[in-house]
């Protein structure tokens, strides 16, 4: 086994000028290093972002000394973003381009036994992103997301330029692989696992590449030991598995994993795999062409939401953090995440929690929304990025899906450039996506293969912003055109992978980037804070569309949430009620890179806004929902459970002041995977809104209730509710009543924690208890404020 000398620890980093040095660890950035030095501001905070930017229009070198018994030793670097020179003993060893690729560097011609010095530089981005346009033979255009120009040029997360949710900071740093290994005579690269499935039997297929010596291969899984056949430097096994424990997406079942170990000659690797076949489905048919998937044979409705870096400075972003992140995607009932192609394809960590967790992984090339070279040069690089990111990949039980890009076929018609010549830009864009496709088949030729996102199909340059006939969907005409809530019931996608409504921060991440005078939506920081042009208006004016505007900036925040969760809840809803028509629905967005107002669910940092407490009742495995009709509303189920259950369904008629009347009840066996209609109401009053109640075996319940009018018409009634606290063992509970109904009742605490539901509907004779968990159980006793949508408004 190869010995590992780790270069991680404190590097000693100067900038070009001479004028700026600091002590900082790797792996990390040079800007969130700078920040904690105290050198520059809190990038994040108020409107420091700008005063950052000059870092990365300057080279920064890093240096330090190490030592080894042996100069035959392996230089490994992995997300070294991104025009960096590397060095050793003051020879060139590595000039590299490329974030997004693995890098073995042989060291053994320039390192001598002992003491030895090894630098980094780290090449502006900007001045880098500049010069490879200047020497494009015609001007590619690059996304209105860039405040910043050029970052298409660069193989480095495209959001690092500028995005409608991020800061612009173009950090530079290292911040994956960083040591050296010991030369030894083999060593295992890469393992690829195929499967065979049938019933009560999976046949398991492994090869493992390897570089060196090939000595003796063996291989355990499942209690089964093979030995390999080996062939120009790959060793391949079969095992044959009965009655095997099959993994399955959250929700659908257990996440059993099982150890493959292999050795070959004196080199050892393992990998966790999980035996399971995952298909995508998507055929023509008689609306257009299906999308979704199949996992085990079982049509699954995607329930999830688009992944965006955990943080826009690398060195910020916490090993807990990223845990919390998919472990609260996973409590919301959700069972993808779409890695989105403007960012990372992300750490072996982040995999490892998903094949965990039973997150299904739709995951984008690291393009999007810009167009792009293709040269010879450019695309050679991108074959070899894609290449090494899908043999690290291949083996994962949680990854569905590889798709193209995201948004570049309607990039062809978003400037002047493409417009003009559409024939030069579209066979770029031809090259570039068979680039990616023959790159990654080359290395699994059974790869589940998507050509962009948004796509009606391959071969297919329609516009999937608006058709919602075939393939994947973005639709971004609420938000983005200004409609109404109402407006995604006029679509009936076959898988929608992108849509979204923001809403502010909570009040806690708010104080992390403002000062309270600054608590007004037209200051300058609020305004620096919100990088979508038009966003706060277009909050501001659905608020007077939905609402009477709040009485304050605090609860102008939390009626903004309150909306994103109306407007999310009413797609999903919906569109999820249509399955099989409709297989997916992935939310814009999960998570936040930094404090902003966006689309995410949950703010920066992992706490729960109200959108992701609501989508957790509206993911939930059995979910009722009201379908407006022509005179009256279609009430309809839908479960995503394996099998068949009996539920009781009532339907009420409450109104603002507490009256209440029974409608419809119902009670039978809902099959699991297509909406169903049980009711149908036709008399409700001028005054009175709507009450789903439900519940079915082993605890299954959930409720849920309809406003047919903008809650501005309604006479809304003072709920006077009554909060009582009290402590169970290390967690807090809050019992609420209320005298007249009370919505979106939302409990925000003065400490990090988690609320078991929060924006519900508070009924009177009808007490509820949240619980709350501290994050920091010795922090104290917590004080709560409680708002609700009466108190928002009226004052």
């Amino acid at each position: 086994m190869a010995t590992i000398t780790p270069l991680s620890g404190p590097w000693s980093v100067t900038d070009c000028t001479g004028k700026h040095s600091l002590e900082m660890a790797f792996p990390g950035d040079i800007t969130s290093a700078l920040a904690a030095k105290g050198m520059i501001a809190d990038p994040y905070f108020g409107l420091n972002e700008y005063a950052a930017r000059w870092i990365a229009d300057h080279d920064w070198t890093a240096t330090r000394r190490f030592t080894v018994a042996s100069p035959c030793q392996v230089l490994v670097l992995s997300r070294l973003d991104t025009v960096a020179t590397v060095s050793v003993n003051g020879k060139i060893v590595l000039e590299a381009a490329n974030a997004f690729r693995r890098y073995r560097v042989p060291l053994e011609n320039v390192l001598t036994e002992g003491e030895n010095e090894i630098a980094i530089t780290f090449h502006s981005p900007t001045r880098a992103a500049n010069a490879a346009q200047a020497a494009q033979p015609y001007f590619v255009p690059y996304t209105q997301n860039y405040p910043v120009p050029n970052g298409n040029m660069l193989r480095k997360p495209q959001c690092d330029f500028g995005w409608d949710w991020n800061a612009a900071l173009m950090p530079s740093g290292i911040y994956g692989d960083l040591h050296l290994e010991t030369q030894e005579d083999t060593r295992i690269s890469d393992v690829l696992v195929h499967q065979a499935h049938r019933p009560g039997h999976v046949q398991v297929q492994v090869s493992a590449h390897f570089e060196g010596e090939p000595g003796p291969a063996r291989a355990r899984l499942c209690g089964q030991e093979a030995r390999g056949e080996i062939d120009s430097g790959v060793a391949r096994f079969t095992f044959e598995i009965p009655d095997p424990a099959l993994w399955w997406p959250a929700g659908q079942g257990a996440q059993p994993l099982h150890d493959l170990d292999i050795t070959i000659g004196g080199a050892k690797a393992r990998r966790r795999i999980g035996l399971r076949e995952i298909e995508l489905v998507s055929e023509p048919d008689a609306v257009g062409r299906c999308f979704g998937f199949r996992v085990n044979g079982r049509d699954i409705f995607a329930k999830g939401a688009n992944w965006i870096p955990q943080d826009a400075l690398p060195g910020n972003a916490r090993p807990e953090e990223l845990r919390g992140l998919l472990q609260s995607a996973v409590d919301a009932n959700m069972n993808m995440i779409r890695v989105w192609g403007g960012g990372w394809y992300e750490s072996d960590a982040f995999y490892d929690l998903c094949d965990e967790l039973g997150l299904m992984v739709w995951q984008d090339a690291m393009f999007s929304c810009s167009l792009y070279p293709a040269d010879e040069a450019f695309l050679a690089e991108v074959a070899e990025e894609v290449k090494d990111n899908a043999r690290r990949l291949q083996h994962r039980a949680s990854l569905a899906l590889w798709c193209g890009d995201n948004e570049l076929i309607g990039a062809l018609t978003w400037y002047e450039e493409s417009i003009k010549d559409r024939d030069r830009y579209l066979v770029a864009y031809d090259r570039l996506n068979h680039t990616i496709e023959r790159a990654l088949k080359a290395v699994d030729p059974e790869v589940n293969w998507w050509p962009s996102s948004p796509s009606p199909g391959p071969l297919s340059f329609g516009d999937a912003w608006h058709d919602d006939s075939s393939g994947d969907m973005h639709f971004w005409s609420v938000w983005h055109e200004g409609r109404s809530f109402e407006h995604y019931r006029d679509v009936k996608p076959r898988f929608c992978s992108e849509f979204g409504f923001q809403s502010y921060p909570s009040m806690d991440v708010i104080r992390r980037f403002a000062d309270p005078e600054d608590f007004n939506i037209a200051a300058p920081v609020m305004e620096s804070h919100q990088k979508n042009g038009g966003g706060n208006a277009r909050i501001a004016e659905t608020m007077f569309r939905y609402f009477r505007f709040p009485v304050d900036f605090e609860n102008f925040v939390y009626l903004s949430q309150v909306q994103q969760a109306m407007a999310i809840q009413t797609a999903v809803s919906y569109w999820r009620s249509l399955q099989p028509h409709c297989m997916g629905t992935l939310i814009w967005q999960l998570n936040d890179t930094w404090p902003t107002c966006s689309w995410a669910s949950l703010d920066h940092g992992g706490g729960w806004k109200l959108l992701h407490h609501v989508a957790r009742r509206f993911f939930a495995p059995v979910a009722a929902s009201v379908v407006p009709e022509a005179g009256g509303f279609d009430i309809r189920l839908v479960s995503d459970l394996p099998d068949a259950c009996e539920i009781a369904l009532d339907v009420w008629a409450f109104t603002p002041g507490g009256a209440r009347r029974r409608l419809a009840a119902a009670r039978r066996n809902l099959a699991p995977g297509a909406g169903e209609s049980w009711a149908r109401i036709r008399d409700l009053a001028e005054d009175e809104m709507l009450l789903l109640t439900w519940e079915g075996p082993d605890d299954l319940k959930g409720s849920d209730w309809f406003a047919p009018k903008p809650y501005k018409s309604y006479d809304l009634q003072p709920p006077r509710i009554d909060k009582e606290v009290s402590q169970a063992g290390t967690s807090w509970e809050i019992a609420l009543s209320a005298q007249a109904p009370a919505f979106f009742v939302a409990l925000e605490a003065d400490q990090p924690g988690r609320f078991s539901d929060n924006a519900i509907l508070l009924l009177p004779g009808a007490p509820r208890v949240l619980t709350f968990t501290p994050a920091n159980p010795a922090a104290g006793a917590p004080r709560f404020t409680c708002r609700d949508l009466h108190t928002a408004t009226y004052g």
